[in-house]
Protein backbone atom coordinates (compact mmCIF):
# COMPACT_ATOMS: atom_id res chain seq x y z
CA UNK A 1 0.00 0.00 0.00
CA UNK A 2 0.91 3.45 -1.29
CA UNK A 3 1.78 5.59 1.73
CA UNK A 4 1.04 9.04 2.32
CA UNK A 5 4.28 10.53 2.03
CA UNK A 6 4.86 8.22 -1.30
CA UNK A 7 1.87 9.78 -2.92
CA UNK A 8 3.21 13.19 -1.96
CA UNK A 9 6.86 12.57 -3.68
CA UNK A 10 4.82 11.22 -7.09
CA UNK A 11 2.73 14.53 -6.38
CA UNK A 12 5.64 16.39 -6.91
CA UNK A 13 7.99 14.39 -9.26
CA UNK A 14 4.85 14.59 -11.61
CA UNK A 15 4.96 18.15 -11.31
CA UNK A 16 8.68 18.83 -11.97
CA UNK A 17 9.28 20.27 -8.98
CA UNK A 18 12.31 19.74 -6.72
CA UNK A 19 12.58 19.47 -3.19
CA UNK A 20 14.41 22.74 -3.36
CA UNK A 21 11.29 24.13 -5.00
CA UNK A 22 8.88 23.15 -2.60
CA UNK A 23 11.03 24.69 0.44
CA UNK A 24 11.04 28.15 -1.73
CA UNK A 25 7.15 28.07 -1.91
CA UNK A 26 6.94 27.19 1.25
CA UNK A 27 9.02 29.52 2.90
CA UNK A 28 7.23 32.47 1.04
CA UNK A 29 4.04 31.25 2.28
CA UNK A 30 5.47 31.05 5.73
CA UNK A 31 6.87 35.07 5.04
CA UNK A 32 3.25 36.29 4.06
CA UNK A 33 1.94 34.74 7.80
CA UNK A 34 5.04 35.35 9.26
CA UNK A 35 4.97 32.00 10.86
CA UNK A 36 7.57 29.36 10.34
CA UNK A 37 5.45 26.35 10.80
CA UNK A 38 4.33 26.71 7.22
CA UNK A 39 7.98 26.31 5.88
CA UNK A 40 8.90 23.13 4.45
CA UNK A 41 13.10 22.55 5.16
CA UNK A 42 14.20 20.04 2.82
CA UNK A 43 14.92 17.54 5.63
CA UNK A 44 11.92 17.97 6.83
CA UNK A 45 10.47 16.95 3.08
CA UNK A 46 12.55 14.23 2.76
CA UNK A 47 11.72 12.62 5.91
CA UNK A 48 7.90 13.38 5.01
CA UNK A 49 8.16 11.46 2.09
CA UNK A 50 10.94 8.56 2.64
CA UNK A 51 10.27 8.02 6.36
CA UNK A 52 5.87 8.13 6.11
CA UNK A 53 6.30 11.21 9.10
CA UNK A 54 3.26 12.96 8.98
CA UNK A 55 3.08 16.52 8.57
CA UNK A 56 1.94 19.00 10.31
CA UNK A 57 -1.08 20.93 9.51
CA UNK A 58 0.35 24.43 8.36
CA UNK A 59 2.87 21.81 6.59
CA UNK A 60 -0.09 20.25 4.98
CA UNK A 61 -1.36 23.97 3.85
CA UNK A 62 1.50 24.75 2.15
CA UNK A 63 2.40 21.36 0.26
CA UNK A 64 -1.56 21.69 -0.69
CA UNK A 65 -0.85 25.48 -2.54
CA UNK A 66 2.27 24.35 -4.16
CA UNK A 67 0.91 20.73 -5.59
CA UNK A 68 -1.98 22.43 -6.72
CA UNK A 69 -4.69 19.80 -4.81
CA UNK A 70 -7.50 20.51 -2.42
CA UNK A 71 -6.49 20.66 1.25
CA UNK A 72 -9.02 18.08 1.88
CA UNK A 73 -7.44 15.96 -0.84
CA UNK A 74 -4.48 15.96 0.80
CA UNK A 75 -5.86 14.86 4.37
CA UNK A 76 -7.03 11.64 2.91
CA UNK A 77 -3.55 10.43 1.88
CA UNK A 78 -3.67 9.94 5.89
CA UNK A 79 -6.80 8.52 6.41
CA UNK A 80 -8.62 11.70 7.28
CA UNK A 81 -12.01 12.19 5.00
CA UNK A 82 -13.49 15.81 5.73
CA UNK A 83 -16.59 13.91 3.98
CA UNK A 84 -17.62 11.73 6.92
CA UNK A 85 -18.51 14.79 9.00
CA UNK A 86 -21.97 13.43 9.45
CA UNK A 87 -21.44 10.38 9.35
CA UNK A 88 -18.73 10.36 12.47
CA UNK A 89 -20.62 12.41 14.29
CA UNK A 90 -23.40 10.05 14.72
CA UNK A 91 -21.14 7.46 15.44
CA UNK A 92 -19.60 9.64 18.21
CA UNK A 93 -22.36 9.51 19.89
CA UNK A 94 -21.45 12.31 22.23
CA UNK A 95 -24.45 14.68 22.81
CA UNK A 96 -23.67 18.57 24.54
CA UNK A 97 -26.51 18.77 27.41
CA UNK A 98 -26.56 22.57 26.73
CA UNK A 99 -27.61 24.70 23.97
CA UNK A 100 -25.37 25.71 21.49
CA UNK A 101 -24.39 26.97 18.13
CA UNK A 102 -23.87 23.96 15.42
CA UNK A 103 -21.48 25.35 13.37
CA UNK A 104 -20.26 22.25 11.49
CA UNK A 105 -21.40 22.82 8.33
CA UNK A 106 -21.11 26.85 8.17
CA UNK A 107 -18.21 26.14 5.69
CA UNK A 108 -20.34 24.83 2.95
CA UNK A 109 -19.18 26.61 0.01
CA UNK A 110 -21.29 28.86 -2.03
CA UNK A 111 -21.11 30.93 -5.06
CA UNK A 112 -22.12 33.91 -6.54
CA UNK A 113 -23.98 33.04 -10.24
CA UNK A 114 -26.38 34.18 -12.72
CA UNK A 115 -29.82 33.18 -11.80
CA UNK A 116 -31.60 35.10 -14.04
CA UNK A 117 -30.75 35.90 -17.37
CA UNK A 118 -31.76 38.63 -20.17
CA UNK A 119 -34.25 36.63 -22.40
CA UNK A 120 -33.47 39.07 -25.06
CA UNK A 121 -29.83 37.34 -25.35
CA UNK A 122 -28.65 35.55 -28.32
CA UNK A 123 -26.11 33.10 -28.28
CA UNK A 124 -25.17 33.40 -32.28
CA UNK A 125 -23.82 36.84 -30.93
CA UNK A 126 -20.89 37.47 -29.45
CA UNK A 127 -21.37 39.62 -26.42
CA UNK A 128 -20.35 41.11 -22.82
CA UNK A 129 -20.94 38.18 -20.59
CA UNK A 130 -21.68 40.75 -17.70
CA UNK A 131 -24.52 42.43 -19.95
CA UNK A 132 -26.48 39.94 -20.14
CA UNK A 133 -27.24 38.64 -16.42
CA UNK A 134 -30.02 40.16 -15.10
CA UNK A 135 -29.70 39.34 -11.18
CA UNK A 136 -27.09 37.68 -9.60
CA UNK A 137 -27.55 35.57 -6.60
CA UNK A 138 -25.72 33.03 -3.84
CA UNK A 139 -25.73 29.43 -4.55
CA UNK A 140 -24.14 27.05 -1.73
CA UNK A 141 -21.99 24.84 -4.10
CA UNK A 142 -23.47 21.45 -2.88
CA UNK A 143 -26.99 22.86 -5.34
CA UNK A 144 -25.02 22.97 -8.41
CA UNK A 145 -24.52 19.03 -8.28
CA UNK A 146 -28.37 19.03 -9.55
CA UNK A 147 -27.02 20.82 -12.17
CA UNK A 148 -24.14 17.82 -13.34
CA UNK A 149 -25.30 16.00 -16.44
CA UNK A 150 -21.21 14.93 -16.82
CA UNK A 151 -18.28 14.77 -15.10
CA UNK A 152 -15.52 17.35 -15.38
CA UNK A 153 -12.20 17.85 -13.65
CA UNK A 154 -10.01 20.21 -14.63
CA UNK A 155 -6.21 20.22 -15.44
CA UNK A 156 -3.36 22.85 -15.68
CA UNK A 157 -1.02 22.97 -18.64
CA UNK A 158 2.74 23.42 -17.31
CA UNK A 159 4.46 26.71 -18.51
CA UNK A 160 6.84 24.54 -19.90
CA UNK A 161 4.62 21.93 -22.09
CA UNK A 162 4.74 23.08 -25.64
CA UNK A 163 2.38 19.99 -26.92
CA UNK A 164 -0.23 21.61 -28.20
CA UNK A 165 1.55 24.84 -28.73
CA UNK A 166 -0.26 27.00 -30.25
CA UNK A 167 -3.40 25.93 -29.81
CA UNK A 168 -3.43 25.58 -26.51
CA UNK A 169 -0.82 27.80 -24.73
CA UNK A 170 1.70 27.10 -21.13
CA UNK A 171 -0.60 28.04 -18.12
CA UNK A 172 -3.66 27.19 -19.65
CA UNK A 173 -6.57 25.78 -17.79
CA UNK A 174 -8.53 23.03 -19.44
CA UNK A 175 -11.81 21.06 -18.85
CA UNK A 176 -11.78 17.76 -18.95
CA UNK A 177 -15.16 15.45 -19.78
CA UNK A 178 -14.18 12.07 -17.95
CA UNK A 179 -17.44 10.67 -19.86
CA UNK A 180 -15.36 10.55 -23.17
CA UNK A 181 -12.09 8.95 -22.29
CA UNK A 182 -12.20 6.50 -25.70
CA UNK A 183 -9.81 7.71 -28.48
CA UNK A 184 -12.06 8.71 -31.01
CA UNK A 185 -11.35 8.08 -35.11
CA UNK A 186 -12.74 10.11 -37.66
CA UNK A 187 -11.46 12.73 -40.65
CA UNK A 188 -11.50 16.27 -39.32
CA UNK A 189 -11.77 19.12 -41.21
CA UNK A 190 -10.21 21.53 -38.69
CA UNK A 191 -7.43 20.91 -36.03
CA UNK A 192 -9.94 22.46 -33.48
CA UNK A 193 -12.41 19.84 -34.72
CA UNK A 194 -9.85 17.32 -33.44
CA UNK A 195 -10.14 15.53 -29.99
CA UNK A 196 -7.75 16.68 -27.76
CA UNK A 197 -7.39 14.29 -25.07
CA UNK A 198 -5.75 14.77 -21.27
CA UNK A 199 -3.71 11.11 -20.72
CA UNK A 200 -1.97 10.13 -17.49
CA UNK A 201 1.70 8.81 -17.77
CA UNK A 202 4.47 7.42 -15.77
CA UNK A 203 6.23 10.82 -15.97
CA UNK A 204 3.05 12.55 -15.31
CA UNK A 205 0.28 14.33 -17.38
CA UNK A 206 -0.23 15.38 -21.06
CA UNK A 207 -2.79 17.20 -23.01
CA UNK A 208 -2.64 16.23 -26.81
CA UNK A 209 -4.07 14.49 -29.98
CA UNK A 210 -4.05 10.93 -29.86
CA UNK A 211 -4.28 7.89 -32.03
CA UNK A 212 -5.07 4.26 -31.19
CA UNK A 213 -3.62 1.22 -33.08
CA UNK A 214 -4.44 -1.30 -31.00
CA UNK A 215 -2.88 -1.36 -27.37
CA UNK A 216 -0.13 1.43 -29.10
CA UNK A 217 -1.40 4.79 -28.25
CA UNK A 218 0.48 7.84 -29.69
CA UNK A 219 -0.16 11.30 -27.96
CA UNK A 220 0.16 13.25 -31.28
CA UNK A 221 1.62 17.16 -30.74
CA UNK A 222 0.58 19.82 -32.81
CA UNK A 223 2.72 20.03 -36.08
CA UNK A 224 4.17 23.49 -34.86
CA UNK A 225 5.24 22.55 -31.34
CA UNK A 226 8.76 21.65 -30.82
CA UNK A 227 7.63 18.78 -28.80
CA UNK A 228 8.30 15.02 -30.53
CA UNK A 229 5.11 12.71 -30.57
CA UNK A 230 5.62 9.80 -28.47
CA UNK A 231 4.01 6.39 -28.93
CA UNK A 232 3.00 4.26 -25.67
CA UNK A 233 1.16 1.10 -24.51
CA UNK A 234 -2.52 1.73 -23.20
CA UNK A 235 -2.79 0.39 -19.32
CA UNK A 236 0.62 -0.07 -18.58
CA UNK A 237 2.55 3.14 -19.53
CA UNK A 238 -0.84 5.07 -20.44
CA UNK A 239 -4.07 6.04 -19.12
CA UNK A 240 -6.68 8.25 -21.23
CA UNK A 241 -8.89 10.05 -18.50
CA UNK A 242 -10.91 11.97 -21.08
CA UNK A 243 -11.62 14.96 -23.46
CA UNK A 244 -10.86 18.13 -23.21
CA UNK A 245 -13.94 19.96 -23.81
CA UNK A 246 -13.33 23.44 -22.39
CA UNK A 247 -10.15 25.82 -22.40
CA UNK A 248 -9.24 29.06 -20.46
CA UNK A 249 -6.30 30.64 -21.36
CA UNK A 250 -4.47 34.52 -21.46
CA UNK A 251 -2.68 35.21 -24.66
CA UNK A 252 -0.03 37.46 -23.65
CA UNK A 253 0.67 35.96 -19.95
CA UNK A 254 2.98 33.11 -20.79
CA UNK A 255 6.03 35.17 -23.01
CA UNK A 256 5.98 37.57 -20.24
CA UNK A 257 8.96 37.00 -18.31
CA UNK A 258 10.95 36.60 -21.85
CA UNK A 259 9.91 40.43 -22.99
CA UNK A 260 11.03 41.29 -19.59
CA UNK A 261 14.37 40.37 -20.63
CA UNK A 262 14.44 41.30 -24.12
CA UNK A 263 13.44 44.90 -22.91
Amino acid sequence: MVSGGEELRRIREQLGLTIRDVEAGSNRIAERYRDQSFAVSLSRLSDIEAKSVVPSIHKLYSLAVIYRRDFHELLMLYGINAENYASDLAIAGVNPKKSHRFSLFDRVPKLEMPVELDPAFDLAATTDIGRMVVRWGVVPLRMLSTLKSRKFIYGYIGAEDLTMYPLILPGSFIQIDESRNKVVHGKWRSEFERPIYFVETRQGFSCSWCELNGAQLTLRSHPLSSVQSRVLRLGSEAEVIGQVVGVAMRLDHWLQPEREQEE
